[in-house]
């Protein structure tokens, strides 16, 4: 994990966020004190048709009416 100042980020953050998009840890520091921490953002996997097959169950019940006085709530 690299620490860097604030200036040192300001005049570099092209190449820290090549750094960051690399898998390093990067830390902006304002003198000594740690106050940002610059990370690369994983890579959103696709979505995976049945992906979720087997891991979610429906009851029955799901099926049936809803009674009068809840069903009444949802008509205008």
């Amino acid at each position: 994990m690299a620490t860097v100042t604030v200036h040192q980020a300001k005049t570099t953050l092209s190449k820290l966020i090549e750094r960051a998009r690399a898998g390093e840890e990067i830390v902006i520091a304002k003198g000594k004190i740690p106050v940002a921490r610059l990370l690369p953002i994983a890579a959103r996997a696709g979505r995976k048709f049945g992906a979720m097959r087997g891991k979610a169950r429906i009851d029955e019940k799901f099926f049936e009416s809803l009674p009068e006085e809840e069903l009444g709530g949802w008509e205008r």
